[in-house]
């Protein structure tokens, strides 16, 4: 009799150990996909963003065409993100668009009736809204990134984690950039 309660027990053990795994690996799974969405939702708006910087390029077409074309090689020359893009490949991008929204602006400020169009500024709204997304979309993604990494860290999910092999994911760093924004003090 005493074996057979031990041996009951040992098998609900199992099923519990067995039933953990399997819901512990299903979140991984969840957590992960979510990360790789929350990646592709920042490369979506760092492309919708492009697609308004084109704009705006053929904007400033008419008021200095040598910095429309610079600005063009700059954008055609670019290589594009996707979900599967690093980190660093989707910050190089989102460097190089920064830098060319800057020059835009700088444009802009050489001509006042550029300045003054609608289709710049409606456009220039457009690229400002897809770059608070671009915020938001990745603060979203270094939320899921967080909890898909700490479940890697803690015990008893980092045992499942070692036996599947996930592996901790990048987060987005604060670029040199933002960090030097300027300030009121």
């Amino acid at each position: 009799m005493a074996i057979l309660i031990g041996l009951a027990i040992l098998i609900i053990l199992i099923i519990f150990v067995v039933l953990y795994v399997i819901n512990t690996y299903n979140t991984f799974i969840s957590l992960g996909e979510r990360v790789t969405n929350g990646k592709a939702q920042i490369a979506a708006q760092i492309e919708s963003r492009f697609d308004a910087v084109k704009n705006l390029i053929q904007a400033t077409k008419q008021y200095a065409e040598y910095e429309s074309e610079t600005l063009e090689n700059v954008v055609s020359q670019r290589v594009g993100v996707n979900q599967n893009s690093s980190i660093e490949q989707i910050e190089k991008e989102n460097n190089e668009l920064e830098q060319v929204v800057g020059r835009l602006i700088a444009i802009s400020e050489a001509y006042p009736e550029l300045k003054a169009s609608d289709v710049y500024k409606t456009t220039m709204e457009s690229v400002n809204k897809y770059e608070d997304n671009v915020r938001h979309a990745r603060m979203i993604y270094n939320d899921v990134v967080t909890k898909f990494n700490r479940m890697i860290k803690m015990f008893p999910s980092n045992i499942v984690a070692s036996l599947f092999k996930f592996e901790a994911r990048e987060y987005f760093e604060e670029t040199a950039t933002k960090q030097d924004m300027p300030s009121w003090d």
